[in-house]
């Protein structure tokens, strides 16, 4: 939403008031933006690797010198991708800055609600920090309103109210007709699971208060001690979500370890908190992780030895081990049914933003089963790299 980039105001007071308990509803994620090097590229590269669509476009040719944005779709995934074209306003700067610190991450991760003049009202008067009042914006296709809010680090989240809006994506883009082969297949991944956060230590449950006083989630799963633990190294996880698990952010920061965290590393070549992984749902993963393997989708290595115990985790699921065992999918079970994951290498130089494959039976879990043999392959990684 970068067309709403204002100056980071302080937070606004609530003056002495109680503040309102009136639910904050949420409809979903609306989209999560990048703040790329170049855009056309990253667009390309999402397009002929992730498999998704190419529908709108917003840049000098539509009356917008500072920036390119490419916006792509797979189910009811969006992804927004930003770039400088020239430095001459203050959009420019915020996006040229973003990538100069943290190299090609996630901007915004924008929330879907159906009034966003009444969300970002109580979001501030819960103590949240506005970054765009709300506004409107409109073209044939209808009106959009929008509002922007700050949350960890540098990441932000603009509520979107689109109720009836048919346009490509916002006002002011055009769109993109995605190649007739591409627009016919069956997406590979059909939605957003979870967001990741990654955060300092010390600042993870100032956080998962924020979610919960600002737009009333609540705690839905933690993660401490030696749930996420190896030989060398640990870290917490807490994640939050709204009332109809539509949104879930778990969060995460380092804990105490004989040698760095992955988290640490993110930090660390971050530059800050952000966002570290997005969870991508899928109907079917096996195809999914095919298809992504034979366009250059590099994904994390699991040891044979992980399967000689998965059969368990997968008793009466009709899940055949010997093709997850083939293309390295984790497996995992819990009350409510069971859930396959895998997890990609980093998608840029730097070793922070990658994403998840997950498909789900019943289960409402993260794959805790998982956690020993997924922390172990990223720790190879990070051996490999240097940064352990």
């Amino acid at each position: 939403m970068t067309d709403l980039v204002l100056p980071k105001t302080a937070p606004v007071a609530p003056g002495g008031r109680t503040p309102s308990t009136e639910a904050f509803p949420v409809l979903g994620i609306d989209a999560v933006e990048f703040a790329v090097g170049n855009a056309k590229q990253a667009a390309h590269f999402y397009a002929s690797a992730f498999g998704m669509r190419l529908v709108a476009y917003r840049g000098p040719e539509t009356g917008y010198p500072e920036t390119a944005s490419y916006v792509l779709v797979s189910g009811d995934i969006r992804f927004v991708f930003t770039s400088v074209v020239r430095a001459i306003g203050e959009e420019a700067a915020f996006i040229a800055g973003h990538v100069a610190r943290h190299g090609d991450g996630v901007v915004d991760v924008a929330i879907a609600v159906p009034d966003a003049r009444r969300a970002h009202a109580l979001a501030v008067e819960r103590g949240a920090t506005g970054l765009a009042a709300p506004r409107e914006a409109a073209d044939e296709h209808g009106t959009v309103r929008t509002a922007v809010i700050a949350t960890y680090g540098e990441t932000r989240h603009s509520l979107v109210e689109r109720t009836g809006y048919d346009g490509p994506y916002l006002p002011g883009y055009v769109h993109r007709r995605p190649a007739p082969a591409a627009d016919a297949r069956r997406p590979l991944l059909t939605g957003i699971d979870h967001c990741v956060g990654n955060v300092e230590l010390g600042r993870m449950d100032e956080w998962v208060a924020f979610y919960n006083r600002v737009m009333g989630f609540t705690n839905m799963k933690e993660f401490v001690g030696d749930d996420i633990a190896t030989e060398y190294s640990a870290l917490m996880s807490k994640v939050v979500a709204d009332s109809t698990r539509t949104v879930k952010f778990p969060l995460n920061e380092p804990a105490l370890g004989r040698k760095k965290s992955q988290i640490d590393e993110y930090l660390e070549f971050y530059g800050g908190p952000g966002v570290q992984h997005i969870a991508l749902a899928t109907d079917d993963i096996v195809t999914a992780v095919r298809e992504l393997r034979s366009r250059g989708v590099e994904f994390l290595d699991t040891p044979a030895s992980y399967y000689d115990a998965v059969g368990e985790r997968l008793d009466g699921t009709g899940a055949v081990v010997e093709e997850l065992r083939e293309l390295g999918i984790l497996a995992d079970r819990d009350e409510d049914g069971h859930l396959l994951q895998i997890f990609t290498k980093p998608v840029q130089d730097r070793p922070t933003v990658f994403f998840e494959l997950i498909e789900r039976h019943g289960s409402q879990g993260f794959g805790k089963g998982n956690f020993k043999a997924l922390f172990e392959a990223i720790e190879r990684e990070q051996e490999r790299r240097g940064n352990l």
